[in-house]
């Protein structure tokens, strides 16, 4: 499909119209859930009506026959409750799995395929996200939505059995509510800060774990373990602050709790005292109280994770609508390779410090070119905005008089050719990895082997591309890993290929190799940039171009060059 690619409009028919749209797709289990709730909340009045039967006419007619009948049925209708409730259950479960599967898609196209709107924020927050949302769904939040509005019908009942214990039935429903409103008021700011603290305390471990073996071999433990116990200080400052308020609320909510049951009892005693209420009446009062404030309590409890949902379904409708923007599919024509900048400027995604300014070139098809410069000049910059992976810029850059932004990344992919900088392999064979974890065809994965001088290498593996290559490579060398990413960058004959220091890491037999192979692909008019601090092994080079301070500060042919 490399003759696919994909164009924004402003005026479209969304694939997605938002996570509410999503779920609609479920109406009709949830319709059915709530279906069920108003049974099970109906039968919930088994115990009341129970305790009714009981104390107000079975222990007045002394029938054992009645009261065997009556327990019957009481035991039938818990067992169609129990039924009714744990089919209401799967159905919750049923939706957030299907819910998960719908998004999946859209959340790892959106972590991956969109490094313009994700690459300077966390790249998992979207699977975070989904996971909090597909949580609640199945949670009891999502329960005491279905049952919240019974408390009114129970509130109702009790007003029949006597309306003061009705009264006092809200009062406590409203104490409830403010109990709850006012601890996630004093639990919102903590909470924020705690998780902060957490996320600064995990991520300093993690960046020196990866960094384990140079902390280890040059004697740094001891400096980074006092660093690490002010950060762990930090955060066990916020987290005793933070327990300490949950655990006042929680104290305050039992006492509450229980306080409540008691008054109830003791009112519906007081009304039996003056006649104005039976025992069982009394106490069925009692047992609808509690259910009527059951809800509230399921929501208090699950108040965070409401919260959570609440902005887990904000983020995602916003990765939605940042995928909405990509929606038609048309015919494109496979590109030349010719490039070109207009009035591209780039800024730091974490303080919008300039990094390129105002950059207007253009580079002809099969024309290979050096990139020079001081470091910190933004050369790598200058690769990642020509890839179209620069999360912060303005201006354009364009592929065959065409923007580089309106091509899918799994439709540009395959024309383009990346070794960066930093090399990134992903566990898996070598075959996979080059490849790119797409199917791989042996005659392109061999090929591209051959051009990266790294087949024979492979060949001496045990199980030759086969080989497990371990978490990131581990099994290779530095320069290994360098030619493997090569291979991956050359796989599949692109027509663009963008090298980040591609000799950093090899020695000169490997380096003529490379610098042969870059020649060959030249001469069949690849488009190549190569990003170089070392210039004496480079060859075929057309021009080269110097950036200094973010500006192009020469930009000549190779041969002219003297002083490079």
């Amino acid at each position: 499909m490399r003759n696919k690619t994909i164009i924004q409009q402003q005026n479209h028919t969304n694939k997605y119209q938002g996570v509410v749209s999503i779920l609609a797709s479920f109406k009709s289990l949830f319709f059915g859930i709530a279906l069920l709730s108003i049974i099970i909340n109906l039968l919930m009045l088994t115990p009341t009506f129970y305790m009714l039967q009981i104390y107000d006419r079975i222990l007045l007619s002394q029938s054992e026959l009645t009261l065997l009948f009556t327990t019957l049925l009481v035991i039938f209708l818990f067992i169609l409750m129990a039924v009714l409730e744990w089919l209401r259950s799967s159905w919750l479960v049923y939706i957030s799995i299907h819910f998960n599967k719908k998004l999946n898609e859209l959340v790892f196209n959106a972590s991956f395929d969109n490094p313009k709107n994700y690459q300077a924020k966390n790249p998992t927050q979207s699977f975070t996200d989904l996971l909090h949302l597909r949580q609640f769904l199945t949670g009891n939040g999502m329960l005491a939505f279905f049952d919240l509005p019974w408390t009114p019908i129970y509130i109702a009942v009790i007003f029949l059995l006597h309306p003061s214990l009705g009264f006092l039935t809200i009062a406590f429903v409203g104490l409830q509510l403010f109990i709850a409103l006012f601890g996630q008021k004093l639990l919102k700011h903590g909470n924020e800060n705690m998780l902060k603290a957490d996320q600064k305390n995990k991520a300093f471990i993690f960046a020196k774990l990866r960094n384990a073996e140079t902390v280890e071999a040059m004697g740094m433990s001891e400096d980074i373990y006092a660093r690490w116990i002010n950060v762990q200080e930090d955060y066990q400052n916020q987290y005793k602050k933070m327990m300490g308020r949950q655990q006042t609320q929680q104290v305050i909510i039992k006492f509450t709790r229980y306080a409540m049951q008691s008054l109830m009892l003791g009112a519906g005693a007081l009304f039996v005292i003056k006649g104005e209420l039976s025992a069982g009446s009394m106490i069925a009062a009692n047992v609808l109280t509690t259910r009527a404030l059951q809800p509230m309590d399921l929501v208090i409890a699950s108040w965070a994770q409401m919260i959570q949902a609440k902005a887990a379904y904000k983020n995602l409708n916003l990765i939605i609508k940042a995928q909405d923007k990509i929606t038609s599919i048309i015919d494109h024509p496979s590109p030349s390779g010719a490039v070109s900048f207009r009035n591209l400027t780039a800024m730091s995604p974490q303080n919008n410090d300039i990094i390129l300014k105002n950059i207007n070139i253009q580079f002809k098809a099969g024309q290979m070119t050096a990139i020079i410069g001081p470091s910190g000049s933004g050369k790598t910059t200058f690769a990642r905005c020509l890839l179209g992976i620069w999360p912060q810029t303005s201006g354009d850059v364009l592929l065959d008089d065409t923007s580089i932004a309106t091509w899918s990344r799994s439709t540009l992919g395959p024309y383009l050719g990346y070794l960066p900088q930093d090399i990134e392999l992903l566990s898996g064979t070598i075959a996979e990895n080059i490849a790119r974890f797409n199917t791989p065809d042996s005659l392109k994965v061999i090929e591209a082997a051959k051009q990266a001088g790294i087949h024979q290498m492979i060949l001496k593996l045990p199980m030759g591309y086969d080989t497990q290559i371990g978490d990131a490579g581990n099994i290779l060398s530095g320069g290994q890993k360098q030619l493997l990413a090569l291979a991956r960058a050359l796989y599949d004959d692109p027509k663009i290929i963008i090298l980040d220091e591609p000799n950093a890491n090899l020695d000169d037999a490997s380096e003529r190799i490379v610098m042969d192979t870059l020649a060959h692909l030249k001469t069949r008019g690849k488009t190549i940039f190569i990003i170089a601090h070392r210039l004496n092994q480079l060859s075929g080079i057309d021009y080269i171009m110097c950036l200094k301070a973010g500006v192009i500060e020469r930009y000549e042919p190779f041969q002219n060059l003297t002083n490079p």
